[in-house]
């Protein structure tokens, strides 16, 4: 039951588009509690985890695109948001 709550909390940290911030806590998506949610989902499938973040951060740099003509977002920096983070052992 405990656990079940738990879920139900971390999947309420959805992206908000085109800004692409979270939903419930304000911060850059994904937020720590996004990533937890997305490292339960796709624990058994790291690949498909940053397979998934590469379309979402495509997205994210066209939604940033559109609502900015001239990004000042740093490429290391989106990278490291939506990637770098789900490699083995990455804290990001």
């Amino acid at each position: 039951m405990a656990r079940d709550r738990l879920l139900g909390w971390l999947r309420q940290h959805q992206p908000v588009r085109p800004l692409w911030l979270c939903r419930a806590c304000a911060a850059a998506w994904p937020c720590p509690a996004a990533r937890l949610s997305l490292r339960i989902e796709y624990a058994d499938n790291r690949v498909g985890l940053a397979m998934y973040l590469c379309g979402l951060m495509h997205d994210a740099i066209t939604d940033r695109t559109r609502v900015q003509p001239t990004p000042s977002d740093d490429p290391q920096e989106i990278f490291t948001r939506f990637i770098a983070w789900t490699r083995s052992g990455c804290t990001h």
